[in-house]
């Protein structure tokens, strides 16, 4: 009697122990098919996008299009091209007006610092005409005998000194002279007094300067005042 009921008990034991094996067999195979599955209809569903995107390019390319559809579309990109033209040149222009007006405001700018002195600088000029005209005319050989003429050698010295210092002074602000003697007359830089035949001198040329002339970063602030030779012929 005992025995039997020990085996009931086993029994009993045995298929409890089968049906709880069978249950986690059934839950590990689900939880496996599931993520198999889902893998397999997200291949699908690409693979099925794929063929309908290369259906619906052959479709467009299969589609032929019309000749008044396609002359609108060239009419379209030439006027687009024509417009984008247009832009850049216009650009263009922009870019090469701004920098004209830079470099004319800079030039302007320089112009006026360096001519700013121009009126004051001409005045100034009478003073050296007057103090060279005063040293042209003191006989040289009142000079030679400086002890006879002492006081008159001082008084040309005193003079020639601020003659000198005031070209120096108009040289520091640009200002420079220049003397065209026995060089061809220029009308651009000097004005002819009078004219007279000289022999052994080159018709055309400067023979005689009356007053030098002065020029200001290379612009002629003065004409020297000058006699030129003057041809025999006529010519």
């Amino acid at each position: 009697m005992f025995r039997t009921a020990l085996s009931k008990v086993y029994r009993t034991s045995s298929l409890a122990t089968a049906a709880a094996m069978s249950r986690g067999n059934a839950g590990r195979s689900t939880s496996s098919v599931i993520p198999r599955r889902l893998y397999s209809d997200k291949s699908e569903a690409a693979t099925e996008n794929k063929e309908a995107s290369e259906k619906a390019s052959e479709t467009a390319e299969s589609t032929p299009v019309s000749a008044e559809e396609l002359e609108k579309i060239k009419k379209a990109s030439a006027e687009k091209d024509a417009k984008l033209k247009e832009l850049k040149d216009a650009y263009l222009r922009s870019l090469a007006d701004a920098e004209n007006i830079r470099n004319r405001s800079k030039t302007e700018v320089e112009n006026t610092k360096v001519f700013a002195i121009q009126k004051f600088a001409k005045d100034l000029l009478d003073t050296v005409d007057i103090l060279e005209l005063a040293l042209k005319h003191v006989p040289k050989e009142h000079l030679a005998d400086k002890v006879a003429h002492k006081s008159l050698v001082d008084l040309f010295e005193g003079v020639d000194m601020t003659r000198g210092s005031l070209l120096k002074t108009l040289e520091r602000h640009g200002v420079e002279s220049f003397d065209p003697i026995d060089k061809p007359y220029d009308p651009n830089t000097s004005h002819a007094l009078y004219q007279a035949p000289i022999p052994g001198k080159t018709p055309g040329t400067v023979f005689a300067v009356e007053k030098r002339g002065y020029i200001i970063k290379g612009r002629v602030l003065r004409s020297a005042q000058v006699g030129v030779v003057l041809d025999p012929s006529g010519n």
